[in-house]
């Protein structure tokens, strides 16, 4: 019998309480689950890519999971995914502007490789409205973001705000 490796793919720019449903619920469905930490310049990240990778690792391991592994990546994701062996590749979905995108990028994976099949997992209704986009405007121009992310993230983000100054006339 093979072992089923899943994919979670991200930025996780910060990791959010959203991403961590989503990896907790994730490692339920497969018996190897691979959270990979990927770079998207376009996205205008806060942190460096080793700084989200051990971020991400820090709050996996905080979770206990025994099917969990960390992985950085910079390769085309069904690229990745058959280099780590995995069948399955898990997306955290929103709303329905999600939906829209993801769909179409599930369709996009199933060109390249129809061995690797995308599964959608719907955020806690609580943690829906959670983005990482979000978290870093709310924290850049002075909100509280502790009910998004965990206390070390938060302790993080916060530090870097600092580091580069609040935004906005406050």
């Amino acid at each position: 019998m093979t072992r089923r490796v899943g994919i979670y793919p991200g930025t996780f720019d910060p990791i959010t309480l959203g991403h961590a449903d989503i990896i907790r619920r994730g490692s339920k469905l497969v018996d190897w689950l691979i959270i990979g930490v990927t770079t998207n310049p376009s996205k205008n990240p806060m942190f460096s890519t080793e700084e989200r990778f051990r971020m991400v690792e820090r709050e996996v391991a905080n979770m206990g999971l025994g099917n969990v592994e960390v992985v950085g990546f910079n390769a085309l994701l069904v690229k990745f995914a058959q280099k780590q062996g995995a069948s399955v590749i898990i997306r955290g979905l929103r709303a329905v502007a999600d939906f829209e995108y993801e769909y179409q990028m599930a369709g996009m994976n199933q060109q390249l490789d129809d061995d690797i099949e995308t599964v959608f997992l719907m955020a806690d209704v609580s943690l829906q409205p959670i983005a990482s986009k979000l978290v870093k405007e709310i924290a850049q121009y002075g909100g509280d973001i502790a009910r998004f992310v965990s206390a070390p993230v938060c302790g993080e983000v916060e530090a870097r705000v600092r580091e580069q100054g609040l935004k906005g006339d406050y």
